[in-house]
């Protein structure tokens, strides 16, 4: 079947549309995209519309992160925000045998008989895209696997803060100054130095450590197990962190 395809060129004027599956990760992961030349946004409408464009769109025996994912993407296509002639689509590839790495092909068969000028771009590190995918350099490789370890330092520190926060909103801001200051060492397209990286690491321990406080009362722990893209996505859980600290519980995502 014949799809459409993103070439380099594209990312000059094209608006890039990915799903998110880890809220912290991918808004790191996007800014970062952003320093190379791409325009991309990030989906977090967590709406009925989804599940049913999923349904309109993916046999019904295909899981339900897949369902979800290609239903985030047809209910922003069809919502009008977006040019659809300058508009592309962003997911993963891992290299495996389950839908990570088969979905994209769910996708292109929706584009095909609904949005045939919408590419479907891979992002993968095991070249199984050869003429849609992103330009994947050295320094912007680095700089994503430096993020993703930030990210996972930031998503454990927030869930470790959040149910005992004296001010309000305090580990929110946290997380945004914390991002700010991986962007604004990430400048540009060159690499990054392994000194750079431990300053941040001792950074972003330092502005949680300034956090007030209250642990006089324990919160009991609650894991959040299971498939990957259902226990990070907000999306996928219907925002099951936000309900367990509601309830005064402490949310541990391994």
């Amino acid at each position: 079947m014949a799809y459409a395809k993103f070439t380099p060129e594209m990312k000059k004027t094209y608006t890039i549309l990915a799903p998110n599956m880890l809220p912290i990760h991918f808004h790191l992961l996007i800014r970062i995209l952003e320093q190379f030349g791409y325009h991309v946004v990030l989906l977090e409408s967590t709406s009925r519309t989804v599940v049913e464009e999923g349904l309109k769109n993916v046999h019904n025996d295909t899981c339900y992160p897949a369902l979800l994912v290609v239903g985030q993407f047809m209910e922003a296509l069809k919502s009008g925000k977006y040019d659809i002639d300058h508009t592309a689509l962003l997911i993963t590839q891992t290299g495996g045998g389950c839908r990570a790495s088969n979905y994209i092909h769910l996708l292109r068969k929706c584009m095909a008989e609904q949005f045939p000028q919408v590419p479907v771009i891979s992002l993968n590190f095991a070249g199984l895209e050869k003429d849609s995918s992103l330009e994947l350099t050295p320094a912007l490789c680095i700089k994503m696997v430096y993020a993703v370890l930030y990210a996972d330092l930031l998503m454990t520190l927030f869930n470790q803060c959040r149910p005992y926060e004296v001010v309000p909103g305090s580990t929110d801001k946290a997380i945004d100054i914390c991002m700010d200051a991986v962007i604004k060492r990430f400048t540009g397209e060159r690499m990054v130095r392994y000194g750079e990286v431990k300053h941040l690491f001792r950074f972003v321990l330092t502005v949680f450590g300034k956090l007030k406080l209250d642990k006089t009362q324990k919160k009991k722990l609650v894991g959040i197990v299971g498939e990957i893209y259902v226990k990070f996505s907000p999306l996928g859980n219907n925002r099951l962190e936000e309900f367990l600290l509601s309830e005064g519980c402490e949310p541990v995502l391994p």
